[in-house]
């Protein structure tokens, strides 16, 4: 066990091995029994996958080496990826994964942290999450952010000798470890979905400086608020409303009349 601030730096530490001095891609193809190694293209649906899969020894060893027993996700729609749970204690390690924009390598396409529907506003129910989400001490996301090559890459088997032969489709690649609210941005991840959005700058995953913590000591409790308020379109509708309250967190706190949190927000003029 750690003192709570101390556990992301040492799973960020120990991650390090994952990603090593250069950032390499270590994964090459899927091998057969034959010894046939199918090439990979940059497809971010597989890309995604094999790093989760890639992210996970680490993971366990982590967790086997500091007294927690690991809990994965029984179904691939479950919240979080992995439970860690040491007594009472339960921390959420939820693996993400995007790439940087080919346009502004400062910036990545996004994370998504999760639903803001509910097992995040039911925090009791046991529905489509490894344990209640209001039984989390933490939340943490593990992210891997990389770069797509922009070289055309053809579907090709390779022999196992021509490993070093084979292209790789991503590089570049820098595994984070944030506290969820942290980094969460005030809108979805993505178009209608229910899904929280991160903050899109490479410096501000880093750094966790999303827009809830400019909010001080109210950050955390503002984030679950603003995400258990919010509605898309359709949720409005639904609830009779001719559109949503409020789209994002400065028209929030206005319409929470938190002048002094709005301010708190302006002055730091984030960019996410």
């Amino acid at each position: 066990m750690f003192p709570e601030q101390m556990f992301r730096q040492y799973l960020q530490a120990h991650l390090r091995e994952f990603q090593d001095e250069h950032g390499l891609w270590k994964l090459k193809g899927f091998i057969d029994l034959a010894h046939r190694v199918y090439s990979l293209n940059t497809d971010t649906k597989v890309i995604s996958k094999a790093l989760e899969l890639m992210l996970a020894p680490f993971l366990f060893e982590f967790a086997k080496g500091h007294g927690y027993t690991i809990h994965s996700a029984p179904e691939q729609n479950f919240y979080p990826d992995y439970s860690l749970v040491a007594g009472q204690e339960r921390i959420a390690l939820d693996l993400k994964t995007t790439y940087r924009l080919p346009t502004n390598p400062t910036r990545v396409s996004g994370f998504t942290l999760g639903a803001f529907t509910g097992y995040f506003r039911s925090r009791g129910s046991n529905k489509n999450v490894g344990f209640p989400y209001g039984e989390y001490a933490k939340h943490y996301v593990v992210g891997v952010i990389y770069s797509k090559t922009t070289a055309a890459i053809e579907p090709t088997i390779y022999a196992l000798e021509q490993l070093h032969e084979i292209p790789t489709p991503i590089f570049d690649l820098e595994v984070i470890v944030a506290e969820k609210w942290r980094v969460a941005g005030d809108m979805p991840g993505s178009g209608n979905t229910k899904n929280i959005g991160s903050i899109k700058t490479i410096e501000g995953l880093r750094h966790e400086s999303g827009p809830f913590m400019a909010l001080g000591d109210e950050g955390a409790s503002v984030f679950d608020a603003y995400w258990s308020e919010y509605m898309t379109s359709d949720m409005a509708r639904a609830a009779q409303l001719p559109k949503p309250l409020f789209k994002n967190l400065r028209q929030y706190l206005a319409y929470r009349n938190r002048p002094d949190l709005l301010a708190r927000l302006e002055q730091a003029g984030l960019d996410d």
